[in-house]
């Protein structure tokens, strides 16, 4: 099965928004979690098996070969749905550390106590 997504980037000139990543993740619309496996081969084709983890559990689901195809699309869901949540961490990251470093360039003045301030004598 191939998923093909309407947004395309140039990797090498320009990283895609937070916004169009946000938009991207709209638009997914199924997703399951885990791996589906062959588990034995039967006369009529093969058996299908359904395994991911529940409440810290690990579950294992036999799957009906009709439903093998949605099964799939929704685990392509949300491994997309995690790559896409990974970007949008990363350019969040980038920009508050940016925001952060342009607020040190900037080194506003203290501002004044309104302690009055002892002279230091010589003595």
């Amino acid at each position: 099965m191939i998923y093909v997504y309407s947004i395309y980037f140039d990797h090498m000139n320009h990283q895609p928004t937070a916004e169009l990543i946000l938009q991207q993740i709209a638009q997914i619309q199924r997703m399951d979690q885990g791996i589906l496996s062959v588990i034995r081969q039967g006369p009529q084709g093969p058996y299908y098996n359904h395994q991911c983890y529940e409440n810290g559990r690990n579950v294992s689901r036999y799957v009906p070969a009709e439903q093998v195809p949605a099964l799939e699309e929704a685990i392509e869901g949300y491994r997309r749905f995690q790559e896409l949540v990974k970007q949008y961490v990363q350019l969040q990251v980038q920009k508050t550390r940016a925001q952060r470093q342009a607020g040190l360039k900037k080194k506003t003045p203290r501002p004044k106590s309104s302690w009055p301030r002892n002279k230091k004598s010589n003595n």
